[in-house]
């Protein structure tokens, strides 16, 4: 197995002594698992901030075998980690992602509305102006992993578009929400929504 391909960081986890396996989302090969060797050391170590994006390089003798994975970086979120709701959003959409998405399915539509709501985080300068695309994003993955809402049960702003307040906006964030717990974070995964959780108390306190 031979791969090479731009990917964004979604999970990493310490493995050994010095290594780390990264969880990364291509494009047109979708999630990939692979080992980086001295993945925690001072040097690679913020190459693997989830929402980086980077151009991989998987290599394994087979395919049943976990991929040792070399890494350039193309583009830093590290200044977005310096603020705690940018911070708290990268954190879960990564998480979300890592979490929900199988191992080597292409989902581009997922892939590319990750790309456009971590580039909403990074470009806007206040949360109102991801948190409806952050809303979105919930909903398209819902529907990419076959658990699509009817369109009746969803808000105005995740049914039209728009502008929107506040309000519409936790609206949405919890009906997204409740049916991600229902139907995808379950189980093990459940460990995933309190990523999530501490997101929206941050944003219920940056509006309140």
């Amino acid at each position: 197995m031979q791969l090479r391909a731009e990917a964004l960081i979604l999970a990493v986890r310490q493995h050994g002594e010095h290594g780390a396996i990264v969880r990364a989302l291509t494009a047109e090969h979708g999630l990939q698992a692979g080992y980086v060797r001295g993945g925690r050391s001072r040097r690679i170590r913020p190459i693997l901030q989830p929402g980086n994006l980077v151009l991989g390089d998987w290599r394994a003798r087979t395919d049943d075998q976990l991929a040792g994975l070399t890494l350039e970086l193309i583009r830093s979120r590290a200044p977005l980690y310096a603020e705690p709701l940018p911070a708290a959003a990268l954190e879960w959409v990564t998480a979300l992602t890592a979490t929900a998405l199988p191992e080597a399915q292409p989902y581009v539509r997922v892939h590319g509305a990750l790309t456009g709501v971590i580039g909403a985080i990074e470009a806007a300068p206040a949360a109102r102006g991801w948190a409806v695309a952050l809303a979105r994003f919930e909903l398209l993955l819902l529907a990419e992993l076959g658990y699509g809402l009817e369109s009746d049960d969803l808000p105005d702003i995740l049914r039209t578009g728009g502008e929107a307040g506040w309000p519409d906006i936790l609206a949405a964030l919890k009906v997204t929400g409740a049916a991600l717990e229902t139907d995808i974070l379950v189980d093990r995964r459940r460990d995933t929504l309190s990523a999530r959780a501490r997101l929206i108390e941050r944003l219920k306190r940056a509006v309140a």
